[in-house]
This record gives structure tokens, C-alpha cells and sequence, in this order.
């Protein structure tokens, strides 16, 4: 997936967990749970400010 912005969504929480999904095409994490009604626009925000 080179040169390709990846976001995850992920259930577990705990740092070393979150850090162990960064890679250099990982630009954010989204833990679970989230809120289905937002997360449009939380989406939305993360391409806008850093893709």
C-alpha cells in the first residue's frame, strides 16, 4: 500500500496496541467505539488535515 494514506479502525486501546498499528502510511487510529454518527466527519477532518 505504498504512497497509499491508510486510517484504522481499531477495538483495543491500549498504547503499545495503537503504536504497533503506525506505519508511515498510517495516519490516524480511530478506536472503537466511535460514534457512527459522526464518524463521517471525523473521517472527513483526518483527510483534510493530514493527507
Amino acid at each position: 500500500m505504498k504512497g497509499k494514506p491508510v486510517v484504522f479502525m481499531i477495538v483495543k486501546v491500549q498504547t503499545e496496541e495503537v503504536e504497533s498499528c503506525r506505519e508511515p502510511a498510517v495516519v490516524e487510529v480511530i478506536p472503537r467505539p466511535f460514534a457512527p454518527m459522526t464518524l463521517a466527519d471525523q473521517i472527513r477532518e483526518i483527510w483534510m488535515s493530514k493527507v
